[in-house]
């Protein structure tokens, strides 16, 4: 009976672990380039590599570390000394504008109890010359202050208005751009003083006879002072038939073109009761004939 030979080949070794990692062993193997690697070489055979090895060198690098610490060292020194002096700067400052302020609001003071005065007297002097139309002189003047019936009206600027410039109303006396401006708050005046108002006032600003509307910019001012929307104006008349003359008249009109092309807003109403105050400020003028067989007295025109 033969017998099987036995199996004589060797069994193959087992697999390394990192076997299937071979790309990053290879890494980690030769993590530096060879040509690094062969420079480093080079510099460590001819004594070039570390720190330098003559005294001249050593003595070099310290000398340079020396200027370096002393240059942080001024520096550091210098801005402790300095900030003392930039911080007593700055006290003194704040100081000099407090005071400025304080300067500015006092004449700020002085000036309002000088425009104040003036005023009164002003008032008291048309009521002791005007004589028996004292009274109406000063309303006339807007020198006293005034309550009664009368309207309200308010203007004031489209929704979402834009703030630019431009459009027709630049130069036609209309706008695209639904902003209230200084000559169509003249014309409101004017139409309120031509349908009858006896007193008439702008966000509690005066009107006189010599009252100036204008623009300033973006701003509308009334007699130098500016005047943000909405716009209330106030009228002591017969409300009724105030309400009623005015939107009648040609300014009325405007007033409501402006409302329904671009989009304007403005109510008027009749009043049980309005209170305007007083000017604050006053001009007052007179008018004297010249003499005889001058030019102003053939034409009958007097002087102001």
């Amino acid at each position: 009976m033969s017998q099987q030979s036995p199996d004589r080949s060797t069994a193959s070794p087992p697999a390394r672990p990192d076997a299937s990692m071979s790309l990053l062993n290879n890494v980690m193997d030769h993590s530096l380039d060879d040509g690094y690697a062969e420079a480093s070489a080079r510099r460590r055979a001819d004594g070039s590599a570390g720190l330098p090895r003559t005294l001249k060198s050593k003595l070099g690098l310290a000398a340079g570390l020396v200027v370096a610490a002393l240059v942080v060292t001024l520096g550091a020194a210098e801005a402790r000394i300095s900030a003392p002096v930039v911080a007593k700067e700055r006290e003194e400052l704040i100081d000099r504008i407090d005071a400025e302020t304080r300067a500015a609001d006092t004449l700020e003071s002085d000036v309002e109890e000088l425009r104040s005065d003036v005023s009164e007297r002003q008032r008291k002097a048309l009521e002791q010359h005007g004589g028996d139309q004292g009274q109406l002189v000063a309303l006339l003047a807007g020198a006293t202050p005034v309550e009664g019936p009368g309207v309200k009206l308010i203007v004031d600027d489209a929704k979402d208005t834009d703030q630019g410039g431009g459009g027709p109303r630049e130069s036609t006396g209309f706008a695209d751009t639904g902003r209230v401006r200084d000559r169509d708050m003249q014309r409101v005046v004017n139409g309120l003083w031509e349908s009858g108002a006896e007193a008439i006032a702008i966000n509690g600003q005066r009107l006189t006879a010599l009252s100036a509307i204008r623009a300033a910019g973006d701003a509308i001012l009334v007699d130098n002072r500016p005047l943000v929307p909405p716009y209330t104006v106030l009228a002591v008349g017969d409300g009724k038939k105030l309400v009623i003359a005015f939107q009648d008249s040609a300014d009325g009109q405007y007033l409501q073109a402006l409302k329904e092309s671009f989009d304007i807003r403005t109510s008027i109403s009749d009043q049980a009761e309005v209170r305007l105050p007083a000017a604050p400020s006053l001009i007052v003028r007179t008018a004297e004939p010249k003499a005889a067989g001058s030019g102003a007295a053939d034409t009958g025109k007097g002087t102001s």
